[in-house]
């Protein structure tokens, strides 16, 4: 991976990463596949101006799907999620100014 701007891809906003942050203060990213857990630590700190105190990642593999009327098949992307708790007292803003 060349930089950190490339290893962020977005967010992940659903009602169980809700949940879980505000209980553990750990937010949800979903991050590129060739990212490693000291990157996305890097990145988190910098873009966000906060301390990160561990980062757990998960790789969920692509799927076979069907596509077509001949029974062609495809297969979906392959996707990496990773989980990054931040020092109490901390928040990280994704919607500043609406």
């Amino acid at each position: 991976m060349s930089g950190l701007e490339n290893v962020l891809v977005k967010p992940l906003m659903t009602e169980k990463t809700s949940k879980e942050t505000e209980a553990t203060n750990r937010y949800s990213f979903l991050v590129n596949l060739k990212a490693n857990k000291n990157q996305i630590k890097s990145a988190v700190e910098k873009y966000f101006d906060v301390k990160v105190l561990n980062v757990r990642t998960s790789v969920t593999a692509g799927k076979p799907k069907r596509s077509g009327s001949k029974g062609g098949m495809k297969k979906t992307p392959s996707s990496k999620k990773a989980w990054v708790q931040i020092q109490d007292g901390q928040k990280i803003e994704f919607f500043k100014g609406i």
